[in-house]
């Protein structure tokens, strides 16, 4: 689904805000042996989401990346943010990127028709 409208800006806005609580917490990875390398996938799945490419896929690494981010020795933010996070991350997997993302450009509606035996009908 690629919801327009209030719907759709309501979908974007939650990628962003997505993003920029993963941009917070990957600060955080610096301090880590791997730090630059993890700094990397923050960046790049920030900027995923932000375009809307590969939404769902790019949620649920970042909402697992979130929870694993807990088990870190490392000072981080409030466990609460993280798990707000981690729900944010859930829902945008659950619900889709919205129609002002590059997912809905790519892979945007299609028209379905059956045919009488049930199968899909070649164009």
């Amino acid at each position: 689904m690629f919801p327009v409208g209030a719907p759709g800006v309501a979908l974007l806005l939650l990628r962003v805000s997505l993003a920029a609580a993963i941009l917070e917490g990957g600060s955080e990875c610096q301090k880590l042996a791997f730090g630059p390398l993890i700094w990397v996938a923050v960046a790049a799945q920030s900027l995923l989401l932000c375009i809307g490419l590969m939404t769902p896929v790019v949620s649920v690494i970042a909402g697992v990346f979130d929870l694993l981010s807990l088990l870190v020795p490392v000072t981080h933010t409030d466990m609460r943010f993280i798990v707000l996070s981690s729900l944010n991350a859930a829902a945008i997997a659950l619900l889709g990127p919205g129609a002002y993302s590059l997912d809905a450009r790519l892979f945007g509606r299609r028209v379905i028709v059956f045919r009488s035996d049930g199968r899909p009908a070649r164009h």
